[in-house]
């Protein structure tokens, strides 16, 4: 079996599914041919803690980064905004990526730090079929059978993986919500709430502490300070407020003030109700 771009069917079907402590050898560096060739003509879809932690290590605004180093993806077969990483156009090659190796490799995304294992998640997963890890083997990468074995474990560990999994999570959970099985497009406003939120995180700070935001919504002090410098917490509320404004979810609690000014103009004929944002 060749394993040169697998299809979601034959990794479901022929892959090896890895355990923690299922061990593999691979190993990459600069004296190995193929060094960075990996890094070349790839679609790397970041996710928005990558988003987070690319733009604070190149010290930009999430707009600038957005606009410079990345491409929005929405098209007929998605539900929701993506963005991936916006390949040299001449030379097909990641932006941060020299002879040297990778220029952001303490803030690399998530993609690349598992490479080269991939994740499969079964459409429709059961108790005995859940999520797995697999090995991914490429022509292009020499780096198989070379250097010491590790478990899987071992390898997300040291990739650092764990925290960027844990971060993802709430994401994760967005992408996989129950709303997307009803059909339900969202319009072009939802849309762009979607990406600031997910990705233009200092356009959504800006959108917290410039507009009426906290006058509509009961925030408690210490995490309004929080949402002010700490990034993390702001990914988090913003993603809580995502879920509030498009599945409906009692994920943020509106002031009782603007609750019952909008219950009190509903019920007059005529009236058009402002929305949450």
């Amino acid at each position: 079996m060749s394993d040169q771009n697998p299809t979601a069917k034959s990794i479901l079907q022929d892959f090896p599914r890895m355990t923690s402590g299922d061990q593999f050898v691979f190993r990459c560096g600069r004296d190995l041919d193929c060094f960075t060739t990996c890094c070349h003509d790839v679609s790397i879809v970041l996710t928005p803690y990558d988003v987070l932690r690319l733009k604070k290590a190149l010290g930009l605004d999430s707009s600038e980064f957005l606009e410079r180093y990345t491409l929005p993806l929405l098209n007929a077969e998605q539900k929701f905004p993506l963005v991936i990483l916006r390949m040299d156009p001449e030379t097909k090659k990641c932006p941060f990526v020299s002879e040297r190796g990778c220029g952001v490799y303490g803030d690399r995304p998530w993609a690349c730090r598992m490479y080269p294992l991939g994740v499969a998640t079964p459409k429709q997963a059961t108790p005995a079929d859940q999520p797995f890890h697999f090995v991914l083997r490429e022509d292009l990468c020499h780096g198989h059978g070379c250097g010491g074995a590790r478990s899987l474990g071992e390898w997300l560990s040291e990739q650092g993986v764990e925290e960027y999994e844990m971060m993802a999570a709430p994401f994760q959970e967005i992408t996989l919500h129950e709303f997307w099985e009803r059909g339900t497009a969202l319009t072009p406003e939802q849309v762009a709430m979607f990406y600031m939120a997910c990705y233009d995180l200092d356009r959504f700070r800006r959108f917290v502490f410039e507009s009426r935001f906290l006058q509509l919504f009961e925030v408690d002090e210490a995490r309004i300070e929080a949402l002010r410098s700490d990034d993390e917490e702001l990914l988090e509320f913003a993603l809580l407020w995502l879920r509030f404004c498009i599945f409906g979810e009692k994920s943020m609690k509106m002031r009782g003030a603007v609750v019952e000014a909008r219950r009190q103009a509903a019920a007059e004929p005529g009236t058009v109700v402002p929305q949450e944002s």
